[in-house]
């Protein structure tokens, strides 16, 4: 399992447009991805639940990976992080 946190720096959290390219991004990978956020977990490949975590600019979310080739996509998720949200 690979984990990261990361602190949203999107003006307006992790909304709607965001949290589809996210999807739309994990959905590409071979690994499991789980969103941690406030007490609450979401399948990072449903948007509704994405959104439903309610992350704000400024709160940390934690992703965890499992499975698939979780190193590399690691790598790949985290950039896409940095540069969307």
């Amino acid at each position: 399992m690979e984990v990261f946190e990361y602190i949203i720096t999107d003006k307006v959290g992790l909304h709607a447009r965001p949290a589809g390219l996210l999807v739309k991004q994990v959905k590409e990978m071979k690994s499991r991805v789980t969103l941690k956020a406030k007490g609450k977990k979401a399948n990072a490949e449903n948007i509704l639940a994405v959104m439903g975590l309610g992350v704000k600019e400024g709160e940390r979310i934690t992703v965890e990976m499992e499975g698939g080739n979780e190193r590399e996509e690691r790598r790949v998720l985290e950039t896409f992080f940095w540069e969307n949200l």
